[in-house]
């Protein structure tokens, strides 16, 4: 592996929002290094914490310090976006507290074998797990407008219909495989910015995204997440860019009364009672001197909630309609 170690973001803050309590029993639905499992056990010596990871290499390298901790750490190879099933598959809830730090881990980025970054060339994989669709599959097969729309929604790619027009093109000849090929392509079309990101860096997080389900796996642990706090335990949450720290915004405002409940399209005929209380108030960002030590922190956002008393709910459609890609749109013929 090459670059720089995995360094936790914001991971002081996300402790001390835990409130973590003596015996508390905890789960990290984000292991990846380790980072945050590591600070929480040796911050709160009786705390038992159960933590997942759905990449394989990450449970793997988790095996020295499962041994550490001396029984106190369980982990699990799953999806943080089941972390309801797996809280209680373990007989872990009700739970004291979850932390989550969502997005790619520094060692997924720096390994060019796993095609997540341009930096290095590699394979066009981008899988977090070793099954499923690779990003490869996904450029050489979706139609042009669905490319669009990924890459326009996960991305934020004002140029997509651009970039996935090119992509078409270029795949008729021959397919793309590599990340230098797909990088190359995207910097022929989206003019770079004097000092600014990488041009191929909006599209790459794009097909990131979609390729691991990641808004939808979001969504899903903030739901479950809710459902095994018990009154009184705390959320904390690690975001890295808008989309989605404005799912955890959304959800946060709404389970706590902040904003009307219901969908949209079937408004809440009543407002129920709300099933967390802010602890932040806003997003808690990295200081001068963090981001200083790790620019990749700039982007991070902490939010964090206690949960009360009142039942869980059913998911909010409004939240998963911010995590899923519209259809692409079909023109009618006159």
């Amino acid at each position: 592996m090459t670059g720089e170690p995995h360094i936790p973001v914001l991971m002081n803050e996300a402790l001390d929002a835990l409130a973590l309590e003596p015996g508390g029993r905890y789960l990290d639905g984000t292991f990846g290094a380790g980072g945050y499992s590591r600070a929480l056990l040796e911050r709160e010596p009786t705390a038992q914490l159960l933590a997942l990871d759905r990449d394989p290499t990450a449970i793997t390298g988790g095996a020295g310090l499962v041994a550490a901790m001396g029984g106190r750490l369980t982990l699990a190879q799953a999806r943080f976006g089941a972390l309801a099933e797996e809280a209680e598959r373990f007989r872990m809830a009700p739970l004291d507290g979850v932390v989550l730090d969502i997005g790619v881990s520094s060692m997924q980025l720096d390994q060019a074998g796993r095609g997540f970054s341009f930096r290095q060339d590699g394979p066009l994989d981008m899988r977090m797990e070793a099954g499923g669709q690779s990003a490869a599959e996904l450029v050489n097969e979706a139609d042009e407008g669905v490319l669009a729309n990924i890459i326009y929604h996960y991305g934020e790619e004002r140029r997509s219909r651009a970039v996935a027009r090119a992509i078409v093109e270029v795949r008729r000849k021959a397919p793309i495989t590599t990340t230098k090929q797909l990088a190359d392509l995207v910097a022929g079309i989206v003019r770079a910015e004097p000092g600014g990101a990488h041009p191929a860096t909006r599209t790459f997080q794009a097909l990131r995204i979609a390729v691991n389900d990641e808004l939808c796996e979001l969504v899903r642990a903030l739901h479950g997440a809710e459902s095994v706090l018990k009154p009184g335990g705390r959320l904390a949450v690690v975001t890295f860019h808008s989309l989605e720290d404005r799912i955890v915004k959304h959800f946060f405002a709404e389970r706590s009364g902040k904003v009307p409940s219901g969908s949209r399209h079937a408004p809440a005929m009543a407002a129920p009672q709300a099933t967390f209380r802010l602890v932040t108030k806003g997003p808690v960002s990295p200081s001068e001197a963090e981001i200083r030590a790790n620019p990749r922190a700039r982007s991070a956002k902490l939010r964090a909630a206690e949960r009360t008393e009142a039942p869980a709910r059913a998911p909010d459609p409004d939240l998963v309609g911010l995590a899923v890609v519209p259809a692409p749109q079909t023109r009618r013929r006159s």
